[in-house]
């Protein structure tokens, strides 16, 4: 089939049962390609030595929204040793969460530490992957900021007009399960409109599993409902050429 699944956090404890025997099964159910983004040091770590074990996975590192409590911005230095190491093909997951990170002093701290990872993307000449939760404008405001920096939108939320300018700037957008879902509107807008080669696709697993299998532990075999559900909606490409053209993508994106 062809799946290259852009986004999977399977050093997560939802697949401390069976992580080894999942993921030594992807390959034979047509998965070919993970990469695997870190939240803070010790998942971007882990992420790392998920890599090291199984030739299909990479791995990402940076310090997420929400993983900023104890943080300062010296642990960018950290981050930038660990964006050294073999298999590490981007910086992230990266961004803005106004969902979930409330107080004014936080959200301030967090542009900072989103700035300074943007920064570390354009000085390592790598792609950021980005999370940007309820705080489009702000985020469009520092990637604005960073014109040398290019990177995707990862479970991507944000509105068409905003999907424009990311696209004008040479920025990816990647979908995860949540497209499957009847509330969708704004992300099947979206995909009826882009090109194709802007397209990534993703499980954020073990989250977002889409329809049929909503609530269940995601993993990388369910990227095919997502290509299923575009090749609905777009009526001019089938699931097999989203899978294809989603593998290329992604693979031109991370310099695989």
């Amino acid at each position: 089939m062809g799946i290259f699944d852009t986004h999977a956090h399977y050093y997560d404890t939802a697949f401390d049962p069976d992580r080894d025997a999942l993921l030594s099964s992807l390959p034979g159910k047509g998965v070919e390609l993970v990469v695997c983004p870190g939240c803070d040091l010790a998942s971007s770590q882990a992420s790392i030595d998920l890599a090291a074990r199984y030739d299909f996975l990479y791995a990402a590192a940076g310090i997420h929204p929400e993983n900023l409590e104890g943080v300062g911005l010296e642990a960018v230095e950290q981050v930038k040793a660990l964006c050294a190491r073999d298999k590490v093909v981007a910086v992230g997951e990266i961004g803005l969460d106004y969902y979930w990170v409330r107080q004014p002093e936080q959200r301030a701290f967090s542009r900072e530490m989103f700035d300074a990872q943007l920064s570390l993307s354009e000085e390592l000449n790598l792609p950021a992957i980005v999370h940007d939760r309820d705080a489009h404008r702000d985020s469009l405001d520092l990637v604005r900021a960073h014109p040398k920096a290019r990177g995707v939108f990862h479970c991507c939320a944000v509105s068409l007009e905003d999907a424009r300018v990311l696209l004008d700037r040479g920025w990816m957008l990647s979908f995860t399960g949540n497209i499957t879902f009847p509330k969708a509107r704004r992300a099947i807008e979206i995909l009826q409109w882009m090109p194709l080669a802007s397209l990534m696709l993703e499980t954020d697993a073990p989250y977002m599993a889409p329809e049929p299998l909503r609530g269940r532990r995601c993993d990388s075999t369910m990227i095919v409902y997502m290509a299923e559900k575009i090749a609905q909606c777009r009526g001019d490409v089938t699931a097999q050429q989203v899978l294809e053209m989603t593998l290329e993508n992604g693979k031109r994106f991370f310099r695989l």
